[in-house]
């Protein structure tokens, strides 16, 4: 639709700080006045989350899972707007994977998940071990608990995403993640029409579990095509127990079951997790398999999501007009 100087396109917010700020303003004042207003109706009644269980001793590493992945989520990858803007202050670095999309023995913006590899013995034998690792999708998620613009989030059926159309790429998911795996593209996302040198730098991203299939009633695209089966998802309290005789099965390890305060991802290993994380390469992009304790537990912590949680709601709702208003324009 062609725009005409009186018409409400005409008419947009532009993305300056002055709008931003008068946005912010009045989205925080309609937030308050909407949260002293009962419920009219609310569902009570609750879905149990899903969790899967992933059983490596199956896995072969053929990386079927990490294909599926990349075809089935491209659609959600960021297009890059070059150049990138440098940020200010410098110590804050441009990350930049758009020339590198097929790098896929590590996390990436493009890749949510890839195989780490374990060779080692145990009780005498030998094992090679091939584990598939993305988000863990935690039960309490860091992550959604403290971004501070309200883009990540956790879903009822326990699914933890970022939103990309709001993400700013600040990071602050990577940094209270225990595994450190949401994974930042600069040059992206809507920090470009706000202020692209001083507010955030680009989008995070990571394995969001398939939640439109999810949505939809399908499987995640990485289960449908793991050849070996390696992967059971359902209802948390069956998988836990399916974890459980899975593991009573090959006098066997659970792993994620207790990590950072419960996670949706169980792995179960006839190798003690301990001997597996020493073996496997770990780094930027390869997180590593150690305990975890419940980082939400910190009463530091606690009271820091507190705080947090009533400005995130303000803010994804400010980011959300502008976002929409981006995307009208863009269609134009």
């Amino acid at each position: 639709m062609e725009s005409t100087p009186n018409s409400p396109l005409s008419r947009r917010p532009s993305f300056s700080r002055r709008s931003f700020l008068k946005v912010f303003s009045a989205a925080g004042a309609a937030a308050c006045a909407s949260a002293a207003k009962p419920a009219e109706a609310q569902n009570t009644e609750k879905q149990e989350e899903l969790m899967t269980v992933l059983d490596i001793s199956k896995c072969v590493g053929c990386g079927e899972c990490v294909a599926a992945c990349k075809e089935s989520n491209a659609h959600k990858y960021p297009t890059v707007r070059k150049p990138i803007p440098k940020m200010f202050p410098p110590r804050v670095k441009v990350e930049d994977w758009s020339d590198k999309k097929d790098v896929d023995d590590r996390l990436t913006p493009y890749n949510w998940l890839y195989i780490q590899t374990a060779e080692l013995e145990h009780d005498g034998e030998d094992f090679e071990l091939n584990i598939p690792r993305r988000c863990l999708h935690c039960t309490n998620p860091p992550c959604a608990n403290l971004c501070p613009w309200g883009a990540a989030l956790k879903e009822d059926t326990g699914i933890v995403r970022i939103d990309e159309d709001i993400c700013l790429g600040g990071a602050k998911c990577r940094t209270v993640c225990p595994w450190h795996i949401p994974q930042r593209q600069s040059g992206a996302g809507l920090y470009l029409d706000l202020l692209p040198r001083f507010a955030g730098n680009g989008t995070m991203l990571k394995c969001d579990r398939c939640y439109d299939k999810i949505a939809e009633g399908k499987e995640p695209a990485c289960i449908t095509a793991c050849p070996e089966d390696i992967q059971t998802i359902g209802p948390r309290s069956m998988m836990i127990k399916h974890a459980k005789a899975l593991a009573a099965s090959m006098n066997g390890y659970i792993y994620g079951l207790d990590e950072n305060g419960g996670t949706n991802t169980i792995y179960v290993s006839p190798v003690p997790f301990e001997k597996i994380n020493n073996a496997i390469e770990k780094g930027r992009g390869r997180p590593n398999l150690a305990p975890v304790k419940n980082s939400m537990a910190n009463e530091e912590t606690l009271t820091s999501a507190l705080i947090a949680a009533p400005l995130a709601g303000i803010a994804a709702g400010v980011l959300k007009i502008f976002s929409d208003a981006r995307k009208e324009k863009q269609n134009d």
